[in-house]
């Protein structure tokens, strides 16, 4: 969040890399006055076009939401441009109906019992068919990483998927959070006070530095360190005025007084 906005991204995930693709500064407000939803599908159809002419179809990955906006309409909306694999945190708010009990997904994460060493998936899990009032019946992959952090993810998908193939799909989603965590609290993108459309000249900036620290991850000095070590250690090594005289003239912004 920089600036009281709240920036919606559209993450592609390579290798275990990151790669944003689409960010835009949208209110924070509630759906009332925020259309996000809208927001999304009219990005994910530029992005698409523009991928098409170089002969790249996006709508073959699978997508991942947060707990957030998403509606049946969305669904339906995602299905007309192709995006057939859809997964989906669910929140604990959400009402699911069973055989035999209809609550709220925070009762139902404490009564499904868990199973262990199923195939493919390194945690407890257990994938159920329930229905909800928004979306029909759907597959719901309820996993548990403690005694006490138990999570639910909904499928969306046309196609009914298996549970590895939702906890796999899943899995590079906390690659995405990784990017937003990097662009939030190492690379301070909310310390950018900018305005109108210096708010995306800032974001630029902080983009391209990410993207420099992906590309320094294959140094071999540096292809062990994680980008926040990578930032560390640029911090911890290198001084602003010695930056400034190399690749500047030497009285570029009073340099010499800094020295």
């Amino acid at each position: 969040m920089v600036n009281g906005q709240n920036i919606l991204g559209i993450i592609l995930t390579i290798n275990g890399k990151a790669i944003p693709i689409g960010l835009k500064y949208c209110s924070k407000q509630g759906r009332k006055n925020t259309d996000k939803p809208s927001i999304l599908i009219a990005m994910l159809k530029e992005i698409k076009e523009e991928c098409l002419k170089e002969n790249i179809n996006i709508s073959k990955y699978p997508i991942t939401l947060d707990s957030w906006y998403v509606s049946k309409q969305l669904k339906e909306q995602l299905d007309e441009l192709g995006f057939t694999k859809i997964i989906m945190a669910g929140k604990s708010s959400y009402v699911f109906e069973g055989e035999d009990f209809k609550g709220k997904g925070s009762e139902w994460k404490k009564r499904v019992d868990y199973q262990e060493n199923q195939w493919g998936i390194d945690v407890l899990c257990v994938r159920k068919k329930l229905s909800n009032p928004t979306f029909g019946e759907l597959n719901w992959l309820f996993f548990q990483k403690s005694n006490s952090s138990c999570y639910l993810l909904m499928d969306l998908s046309s196609i009914s998927l298996r549970g590895v193939e939702i906890w796999r799909i899943w899995s590079a989603h906390n690659i995405i959070e990784q990017f937003w965590k990097m662009l939030k609290s190492v690379l301070k993108i909310a310390e950018m006070k900018l305005r109108k459309q210096g708010i995306y000249i800032g974001l630029l900036i902080k983009v391209i530095m990410y993207l420099i620290l992906l590309s320094m991850q294959f140094m071999p000095s540096l292809g062990r360190l994680s980008l926040t070590q990578i930032m560390r250690k640029i911090e911890s090594t290198t001084k602003l005025p010695d930056v400034i005289k190399e690749h500047f003239q030497h009285d570029f912004l009073g340099v010499s007084a800094m020295a």
